[in-house]
């Protein structure tokens, strides 16, 4: 009988050990975990890609504002248009009118040789704007390269280039209000 009861003592520790169950969440969590911080990720970029082309949009709704607003844009000499432009330039930038040389960009990567302005009655833009008597200014942001994060798809691919990232090109057109 003593043998009987071993063999169905050792029986049952053996079903208890093999049933066991303590590893399988570590498991699942190892197949699962690369594919949320993937997309977690991803995510951030997206927004972060989104922030950037925001801002940007915003800043040429500020230079194009300034310039609409100003009386020397339009009236003033040819030295007086120029301040103007290159102070919605800066405007553009770095958030300020004067020289952007000590104050950091909105974004980083942006120059005043990125903002493009231009109007229907001294620098004509392309597409052409409206032409007549009333008066328009068109602020863009061209040739902006987006620099993405720690997260690049192209690095992580193995290719030179991602199609992810496309050119940001946001622009304004606002009339001129005298």
């Amino acid at each position: 009988m003593n043998a009987l009861n071993m063999l169905a003592h050792l029986k049952n520790r053996l079903r208890a050990i093999l049933g066991r169950e303590d590893g399988g969440s570590i498991i699942e969590l190892a197949i699962v975990f690369p594919i949320l911080l993937i997309l977690f990720v991803g995510t951030a970029e997206l927004g972060r890609l989104f922030y950037t082309y925001t801002t940007l949009a915003k800043a040429t709704k500020v230079g194009a504002r300034y310039l609409s607003t100003s009386r020397n844009s339009v009236n003033g000499t040819a030295t007086q248009i120029t301040d103007a432009k290159n102070e919605a330039r800066n405007l553009v930038v770095c958030g300020i009118k004067n020289s952007c040389t000590n104050q950091p960009p909105i974004v980083p990567g942006l120059t005043t040789a990125n903002v493009k302005i231009c109007d229907n009655f001294s620098v004509p833009c392309v597409p052409a704007l409206a032409g007549g008597p009333i008066k328009y200014f068109k602020v863009e942001i061209t040739n902006y390269t987006y620099a993405p994060g720690a997260w690049n798809l192209a690095t992580m691919t193995g290719l030179a280039t991602s199609t992810f990232y496309f050119p940001l090109v946001p622009g304004t057109e606002i009339r001129y209000m005298p």
